[in-house]
């Protein structure tokens, strides 16, 4: 009679590699990534455990949650022993995490440097698939008013309203705006349109005593400020 192979249910692991209990006990932030994505799974295949599986999937992105965080859910179903139901609680939980930087944001206020703008902008773009361009308006003591999408999927000088952003700084009594777009690529390198189109609204923008501050490229954790490489 052939042996029913062992479960890799969580349930049915020993009480030492049992990372629901170990949260419980310990607190979650002793738990690795692995351990606290095989809770989410709750289980592997019958070649692996749900943590092998988790190791297994973060290993294809570098260990990089913010990777991770990229993958779709037809991505996740790509490896074996994620179905649909699986690869969907997996996005859920990571873009539960995105949303909880997001929140941490509302309590950057005031600009002091192109670190803070960083911070300010990385859980809007940061992540994203495809290319966004944003605009962040300051008052007179460089705290924000507003902050605003002006292009999504790209950036080439047609997309590019001067007129728009002027009007939208007048309307909010904005002396100071920073451009910021990411590069889902990951090359912080400045493209001629990226230049082209700082310029343009620089230009645009003295005519009516706002200043442009910065521009801001994003990719993964790191980011480009021309007001700091002195290219504005």
């Amino acid at each position: 009679m052939q042996e029913k192979p062992a479960s890799f249910s969580i349930k049915n692991w020993a009480d030492d590699d049992r990372p629901r209990e170990k949260l419980v006990q310990k607190g979650s932030f002793v738990l690795s990534d692995a351990e606290l994505i095989a809770i989410l799974i709750g289980s592997g295949s019958r070649d692996e455990s749900a943590v092998e599986l988790s190791k297994r999937i973060l290993a294809s992105v570098d260990h990089n949650l913010n990777e991770l965080g990229k993958l779709s859910v037809n991505q996740l179903m790509r490896f074996k022993g994620i179905g649909e139901a699986k690869a969907v609680t997996i996005a859920a939980a990571l873009e539960v995490g995105r949303r909880r930087r997001l929140e941490d944001t509302s309590k950057i206020t005031k600009i002091k440097s192109s670190h803070d703008a960083f911070e300010l902008l990385y859980p809007l773009i940061g992540e994203l698939p495809h290319e966004e361009f944003w605009i962040v308006y300051l008052n007179n003591s460089n705290r924000v008013v507003h902050k605003a999408q002006l292009s999504k999927g790209g950036i080439t000088g047609t997309l590019v309203d001067v007129r728009l952003v002027l009007k939208q700084a007048l309307e909010l009594g904005a002396v100071g705006i920073i451009l910021a777009h990411n590069h889902p690529s990951g090359t912080l390198e400045p493209s001629g349109a990226d230049k082209q189109i700082t310029q343009k609204l620089k230009v645009a923008s003295e005519a009516l005593d706002i200043k442009i501050l910065d521009h801001l490229i994003l990719a993964q954790h790191e980011y480009l400020s021309f007001a700091d490489k002195g290219i504005l």
